[in-house]
């Protein structure tokens, strides 16, 4: 794993250890939502902006990636990654009113921005292609463990601490990723020969934000200018290209991205749900509604390099199909019978939920990216990273809107309806993805005969 004076597997954690701090935020602050609802007098639409934000910057700096690295050294874009990321932090850690709390995880969102595709572009370019898989899997366990330790992590602080603790425990990861990653990503002399296309990306980022917005206030006019908005950065990409839109004619790519997406909308939004269910409902600690998730994410996590050496030896077949079996049995189960589920029988169904992510999940990623040609596998990667992110926080602001609709209209009851009807759209989605996946590979195929 030695390349040209790089050093493969640290430089991957150096560049993981930014997702995973921007994740371990994420999902640290979910289990304060109640405690941010109260301080900065908002409710769960105004509150969940400090995931939504992030994410948002997070699909707004992801799609300039692949000009990013085309046109300056990975080494730059790391340290401009760590440093944004730290400033962010040093931000939050100060914070007094919302708006500069949001602020501050908009930086954070662009420094994650720029370190998410570096890692996955290192893994695709320095690593060899027959441990692709266990790579990728070992990219997607770093950030994977934030789930797993975020929700306790934030739980603790926050009744100890406070939630701006949060932020100050980070300094010294984010000081750690910095010099592992000056040791083990060399310097290399890149020449600049495009130019930026900025009206294309305001657009692009004009229309995402729209979108979003039009989800949180249900605008059917905000809706509206942002669809006009992306409409033109289409026309716009075409003369001034960001992102190679043509890679969307390779059906094969488009029908795996979406199994992925949906798994990125599962993660997202129940990180949303169970956690202020618990809180509102079931009356548990933020402590307790963080060490909740603690399990099953770890679980997923710990698959993650498991399942990708699987996909090596034996093909993408057998690993997904599994989890995508597991996945869709996990959420029926949590759907159907979600008002009779106490504390720990729906701790039970979210493992066994993470089980079948841990199978599934990097994987999907692994055969997206592995259905593109070489030569358009750092683009496929930006397209990907962006989708990502976006579906992410879409995911996001729509269960907070199905969940604060249905509290608007029964205030005793709405949260319990509201958390099932998110689910259930959740479930919706990864047995469309189940049924896709079966159609593609109704005979085993390995991943090299893609």
């Amino acid at each position: 794993m030695q390349k040209n004076n790089w050093k493969v597997i640290p430089a991957v954690i150096a560049t993981g250890i930014l997702s995973f701090s921007g994740v371990l935020i994420e999902t640290s602050m979910n289990v304060t939502f109640p405690k941010l609802m109260t301080e900065f007098n908002t409710d769960t639409n105004g509150v969940q902006w400090v995931t939504t934000g992030y994410l948002l910057a997070i699909a707004i700096i992801v799609p300039i990636s692949a000009f990013l690295i085309r046109n300056f050294s990975t080494r730059t874009l790391f340290i401009l990654s760590n440093s944004v990321f730290l400033l962010g932090i040093l931000l939050d850690c100060v914070s007094p009113t919302l708006p500069l709390l949001l602020a501050g995880r908009v930086l954070q969102g662009v420094g994650t921005g720029i370190a998410l595709p570096l890692m996955f572009h290192i893994i695709l370019t320095k690593s060899p292609i027959n441990r692709r898989g266990m790579m990728m899997g070992i990219g997607s366990m770093i950030t994977s463990l934030a789930p797993a330790i975020g929700p306790t992590y934030g739980g603790v602080l926050l009744n100890t601490m406070g939630w701006r603790a949060i932020f100050w425990f980070l300094i010294i990861l984010i000081l750690v990723s910095l010099i592992m990653g000056l040791v083990s990503i060399p310097t290399e002399q890149v020449r600049r020969t495009e130019k930026f296309p900025a009206s294309t990306f305001v657009f692009l980022a004009i229309g995402l934000g729209l979108l979003l917005l039009a989800i949180e206030k249900v605008s059917f006019s905000m809706a509206s200018i942002g669809t006009l908005s992306l409409v033109i950065f289409y026309f716009m990409n075409k003369k001034q290209k960001l992102l190679r839109l043509s890679l969307f004619k390779n059906a094969r790519f488009d029908l795996y991205m979406y199994g992925f997406l949906a798994y990125q909308a599962t993660l997202l939004g129940l990180s949303f749900i169970l956690p202020n269910y618990l809180q509102l409902h079931l009356n548990v600690s933020a402590a307790a509604a963080g060490a909740f998730m603690f399990p099953g994410a770890l679980i997923s996590a710990s698959l993650a390099p498991l399942s990708g050496s699987l996909l090596d030896k034996f093909g993408q077949y057998r690993p997904i199909l599994f989890g995508l079996i597991v996945s869709t049995l996990a959420l029926s189960v949590m759907f159907f019978y979600f008002q009779s589920l106490n504390f720990w029988t729906l701790m039970l169904t979210h493992m066994l939920l993470m089980v079948g992510i841990g199978f599934s999940y990097a994987n999907f990623m692994t055969i997206t990216l592995a259905a593109l040609p070489v030569g358009e596998t750092t683009d496929g990667n930006g397209i990907l990273n962006t989708a990502q992110q976006f579906i992410g926080a879409t995911s996001t602001a729509i269960v907070a809107q199905v969940i604060t609709t249905a509290m608007n209209k029964n205030p005793n009851n709405g949260i319990i309806t509201g958390s099932q009807h998110g689910i259930g759209g959740i479930a919706f989605a990864i047995f469309i993805s189940l049924i896709i996946f079966v159609i593609l590979n109704h005979r085993p195929k390995k991943l090299t005969t893609e």
